[in-house]
């Protein structure tokens, strides 16, 4: 798979004690690479990253992508070849709550990690994810292309808008040479088991389903392009085994991945699907806060990721949901599989689904 390019190379992933970080680990892992993380702390409890025991399979490196200092310090002791970015704070309402903290990890965090690739020679290429929230978003009912306009309303979604004109600006300054090779990747709502943060719609139904409790909802009419997180990944493993290779038609670009328009389903859609993987469980709305917004309909178009990467999304909706759910409830049932083992085992029937595509990625 991606050209084998991920087999004894050395790879370093920031934010890698968070959901997507831990279940790129795995799959890196299992691709046969050489992992270090760089991460602030671990997010949750329980966490994703100690329920799959990453820490004694990687090289863990603890702090703050704010720390420019410590960052130059685990790039010259590891001396990473490809590095995927992911490091942020990535909650809307948090970032009402914790603007400055929000601008500044999101923002100072990605120059930091550019500036560092920028003085290491080993860095072969680099992978930038941001958000589908990056885009000044209109709620227009087609998808967002990577040439549309950048910004956002809230803290969060205007961090991210500016991490991707700190990315532009640095591709176009200081990564105009043979190597290496930047991209930014723009991906959004992604769901899977192992995500256990604050205010997000999945854990908030597990943490309470798993003890019979009724979850409130904030909005169930907002409608999201939810995919499962191993989809994106794939996207993000294939742009930089690309980037890798020396594809200069990719360098220095910025590439959406999402689901198709099919699996675009509102909050209560999506509760009602995975409502019906567990037994007797309810839920309510809340009053919308209004000092607090967020939007209702956000969509990508990912017609780039496909004419350059053949890359596309798989999984429709209903199954995204049982992937989610069947992790959730290994977990929550003890079942005979360690987690690291369940795990392993869906990236494998994911690509085995892929492989029945024919995707690129796969070969």
């Amino acid at each position: 798979m991606f050209a084998d390019i991920y087999a004894g190379s050395r790879i370093l992933v920031t934010g890698h004690t968070g959901f997507k970080g831990s279940w790129l680990c795995t799959w890196l892992l299992e691709l046969g690479a050489k992992v270090a993380g760089y991460s602030l702390n671990v997010p949750s409890e329980p966490a994703n990253f100690e329920v799959l025991g990453l820490e004694e399979q990687i090289h863990h490196y603890q702090g703050d992508v704010r720390d420019r200092n410590k960052l130059k310090q685990v790039f010259a002791t590891f001396q990473p070849e490809i590095v995927f970015h992911l490091a942020a704070q990535a909650l809307v309402k948090r970032s009402y709550q914790e603007p400055i903290v929000t601008f500044e990890t999101n923002t100072l965090g990605t120059m930091n990690v550019l500036e560092t690739i920028r003085q290491h020679s080993s860095v072969h290429a680099a992978v930038i994810i941001t958000s589908d929230k990056c885009y000044q978003n209109v709620e227009w009912v087609w998808g967002y292309r990577e040439n549309d306009r950048i910004g956002g309303d809230d803290p969060y979604s205007a961090s991210k808008g500016c991490a991707e004109l700190i990315a532009a600006s640095y591709m176009h300054s200081y990564f105009q040479n043979e190597w290496p090779k930047i991209a930014t990747t723009r991906a959004g709502n992604v769901i899977g088991g192992g995500d256990w943060a604050a205010d997000r719609i999945v854990p908030d139904c597990i943490r309470a389903w798993s003890e019979g409790k009724s979850v409130t909802i904030r909005n169930p009419n907002a409608t999201r392009p939810w995919q499962h997180v191993l989809e994106p990944l794939s996207g993000y493993l294939w742009l930089g085994a690309n980037l890798y290779q020396g594809n200069n038609h990719l360098k220095n670009e910025s590439f959406n991945f999402g689901p198709q328009a099919t699996v675009n389903q509102s909050v209560e859609v999506l509760i009602a699907q995975m409502a019906k993987h567990w037994d007797g469980v309810t839920w309510e709305s809340l009053k919308k806060d209004g000092n607090q917004p967020e939007a209702t309909l956000l969509k990508l178009s990912c017609d780039k990721a496909l004419h350059h990467l053949g890359w596309y999304a798989v999984l429709p909706f209903e199954e995204t949901v049982s992937f989610t759910s069947e992790w959730y409830k290994n977990y929550y049932t003890k079942d005979t599989d360690s987690m690291f083992e369940f795990t392993q085992k869906q990236i494998a029937q994911y690509i085995s689904r892929a492989k029945s595509e024919g995707l690129l990625w796969t070969n």
